[in-house]
């Protein structure tokens, strides 16, 4: 039976640095997202976008800029993933940007325990996201998801999972990472956390950072992407906030999305930080489509 893939558009740039992440969602139904999962042959339903708060535009309180709206739209975020995967359908939260990856890896987690199955989530990142109110030099807190569902973020955004961490340590994997903050690299140190960053892949290459990354994944796992656009080199993607030279190719994270289709294991995917307002003719939604696709199965030759 063919997988029903459900689409969930979270249009907020709540947790981000810069406006326009808000409009990620409509600019990937712009490039034909919907339509290229369908030629794929899978059913595919788009329960079109979640309502939210405004993003304020205010100054940071206590470490922290948004936490209200922040909290509310992770809420609506965390209630859709649950609904599709309680329905049997896979859900892919278009973003809107990274922080929105609480309310869905959050979900996800409750259901994979409910399952007795194990959870493996690919952070596919130039940034790791590990970042806390005490630690991140903005307050934004795209900047936290990661802290947040290892436990460690502030207690309105910990614990959504049923446990204090939806997370271990040992379930993240992160790939093409190439901008870390001092902080950050001492809580990755401490947490014992698998980073494979850009000095990994340009020694290694990606086939075998793939199968370093996927290496435990078996018929009980449930795999997870969450895929941040600025992973890719932005000469690739221009079109997101936080842009940092010098991450994998076009060509090397299309390998890296065949990999993980190939281990027939994905369950879930979130797509974030996509922002057409610095975008070029919609190029990096184009580009995420085509990377979806490859996802989900499609492959040069018949394998």
């Amino acid at each position: 039976m063919t997988a029903t893939l459900e689409l969930i558009g979270a249009p907020t740039d709540v947790g981000a640095s810069v406006r326009g992440a808000g409009m990620g969602p409509d600019a990937l139904r712009v490039a034909g997202l919907a339509e290229t999962l369908t030629r794929q042959g899978f059913s595919v339903v788009d329960r079109g976008n979640l309502a939210g708060p405004a993003t304020p535009w205010a100054a940071p309180s206590n470490g922290l800029r948004h936490l209200d709206e922040v909290i509310a739209w992770n809420r609506s975020v965390y209630n859709a993933v649950d609904t599709a995967l309680g329905a049997g359908r896979v859900p892919l939260m278009l973003g809107g940007d990274h922080c929105l990856a609480i309310g869905s890896i959050s979900a996800i987690a409750w259901h994979v325990r409910k399952r007795g199955q194990k959870l493996r989530v690919l952070w596919l990142d130039a940034h790791t996201d590990v970042n806390t109110d005490t630690t991140s030099p903005s307050g934004n807190i795209h900047g936290m998801p990661v802290s947040c569902l290892l436990g460690h973020g502030p207690a309105a955004l910990t614990g959504w999972s049923g446990e204090r961490a939806a997370l271990d340590p040992d379930a993240v994997r992160f790939i093409g990472i190439r901008s870390v903050d001092g902080d950050e690299k001492e809580a990755i140190r401490t947490m014992g956390l698998r980073v494979f960053d850009m000095r990994h892949i340009d020694e290694h290459g990606m086939r075998h950072t793939m199968t370093e990354a996927l290496q435990d994944i078996d018929e009980d796992t449930h795999l997870h992407v969450s895929f941040d656009l600025d992973c890719l080199d932005p000469a690739d993607a221009p079109g997101v906030g936080t842009g940092v030279r010098g991450g994998p190719t076009y060509r090397e994270m299309q390998l890296c999305m065949e990999m993980a289709a190939d281990t027939g294991r994905l369950g879930s995917l979130d797509v974030v930080e996509l922002n057409p307002a610095l975008d070029v003719r919609n190029q990096t939604a184009e580009v995420a489509v085509a990377l979806i696709e490859s996802l989900f199965g499609k492959s040069t030759l018949a394998r």
